[in-house]
């Protein structure tokens, strides 16, 4: 067996929300040696995902033996991978609830998280030498 991650995440790691949440998932699959790759979009790693950096703002990438999800199918796909969000991720992935969470993410959690992402570019753009 290789150690080389058949699961890879990329996520904002400059966005306070999004570190939160993934760096706790991050910490829960190095301590309990899940092959889970978390990649920060503002980094290097970005690059081999074939997505720019702004597609890469708006939502969560999840990459698992070849397939690209995003969204809530990329969290279901993360929460499959790690034995303690399982639960969660059969509940979320019920008919009716993953169609709402899916809404719920695509038109309101992600663009409001997508622009304050943006302000906090312009605000450290603003205030740079």
């Amino acid at each position: 067996m290789t150690d080389t991650p058949h699961t890879k995440v990329l996520f904002n790691d400059t966005c306070p929300v999004c570190s939160f949440e993934i760096n706790h998932y991050a910490a829960y699959a190095q301590k309990h040696g899940l092959r889970i790759q978390f990649d920060d979009l503002n980094g290097p790693d970005r690059a081999a995902w074939g997505i720019d950096e702004d597609t890469a703002a708006r939502r969560l990438y999840v990459l698992k033996d070849g397939a690209l999800t995003s969204g809530i199918p990329a969290f279901l796909v993360l929460w499959q991978e790690m034995p303690k969000y399982r639960w969660l991720g059969r509940i979320v992935g019920l008919p009716g609830i993953r169609q709402a969470a899916s809404a719920v993410y695509d038109h309101i959690l992600a663009p409001l998280i997508y622009r304050w992402h943006l302000r906090r570019k312009a605000r450290a753009t603003r205030s740079a030498p």
